[in-house]
């Protein structure tokens, strides 16, 4: 990772979503590599937050505002004069969705718009990678790993506005930013996975607060599966992404970034169970229940092949470094972040 730490290193960084879970522990890796970070964002949406347990605040510059604000999203721009910017901001939830479809909209697309707006109003050279989601495909519920030239699309609102913003990223690219000096990619991410993430609706927030508790585990849809994997592995990659795309046009284009092989979700539990040390699942599926995927896979060949870059921890790797953030925090109120931070780039 020496070369990520040359790439950084008394930078400036406006990052958007640094008070979320993927954006809390992107700031802390930035820091950690020597970046003077700007965090732009809504305050946390959860209690408990990773922004609050791990202190995220003090790693960063914290700007509050509102993505669906152009003039906030450009006077945090110009404030910073930023030498990088990564975009992470979000309504990142499926089921949140389909109860405020137009949030999401106006936050995934409309809020990706105005950061890329912001660059090209104020002519700010830099290099900017702009984070979706590997829903952001028309899922065809086959076994086929999806490629970043298959065709966007969405049965539920957030899979849409996700690859809306892909294509508003690709636009504004080509039109605009080019020609400004202005590098700029994307990043789609499978289902990531690590301590301090307590958004509702999802696997590992839902399992931990039942073990916590001790109650048994209610799981929507056991079979389902999904490219599982720890949250700093995809952060790697946008990291290594943003530090080439400057010097490296051909890089200026869409990436997948996900382990070699997709699990179920009841594989994920009972590892999380036994590492854990008790607990038990039960079956809460519900037929009636809003359409969510049940089969997704992606490829990462294109970034095996330009960038370098491949996962370095296993499922059980993931899990157990989850397990052990989670019982950290919730028996002594002790974080673990830069220890895994430092124990990934290690290995990276």
């Amino acid at each position: 990772m020496e070369d990520l730490v040359t790439a950084y290193r008394g930078k400036r960084v406006l990052l958007t979503g640094h008070t979320g879970f993927k954006g809390g522990w992107l700031a802390l890796w930035l820091r950690e590599l020597g970046a003077n970070v700007t965090g732009f964002a809504l305050p946390p949406d959860t209690s408990p937050s990773l922004f609050e347990a791990a202190h995220v605040g003090d790693a960063v510059q914290h700007v509050e505002g509102d993505l669906r604000e152009l003039e906030a999203v450009r006077r945090a721009l110009r404030a910073c004069e930023p030498d990088y910017v990564f975009h992470l901001a979000a309504q990142p939830l499926v089921r949140r969705s389909y109860q405020e479809p137009l949030l999401t909209i106006e936050t995934n697309v409309l809020g990706t718009a105005h950061v890329l707006e912001a660059l090209r109003l104020e002519k700010r050279p830099c290099s900017a990678v702009i984070v979706t989601s590997d829903k952001c495909y028309e899922n065809r519920e086959t076994e086929h790993a999806y490629r970043e030239e298959d065709p966007l699309g969405g049965h539920d609102v957030y899979s849409m506005s996700k690859g809306c913003a892909e294509l508003v990223t690709a636009s504004y690219r080509r039109s605009f930013l080019d020609d400004l000096g202005i590098a700029v990619a994307s990043a789609r991410a499978g289902n990531v996975i690590g301590g301090g993430d307590w958004c509702a609706d999802r696997l590992v927030p839902d399992a931990v607060k039942a073990l916590a508790d001790r109650r048994p585990i209610p799981v929507r849809n056991p079979k389902s599966v999904r490219p599982w994997q720890h949250v700093l592995e995809p952060l790697s990659g946008y990291l290594a992404l943003g530090a080439r795309i400057e010097n490296e046009p051909p890089l200026r284009t869409a990436f997948n970034f996900g382990p070699d092989s997709a699990d179920s979700v009841q594989t994920v539990i009972e590892l999380l169970i036994d590492r854990w040390g008790e607990g038990m699942w039960e079956n809460r599926h519900d037929p009636r229940a809003p359409h969510e995927a049940a089969l997704l896979m992606l490829s990462t060949g294109r970034a095996h092949a330009r960038l370098g870059w491949r996962p370095r921890w296993s499922l059980q790797e993931a899990v157990r470094r989850t397990a052990d953030w989670y019982k950290g925090y919730y028996r002594d109120r002790r974080t673990t972040c830069l220890e895994q931070i430092r124990d990934y780039a290690a290995v990276a």
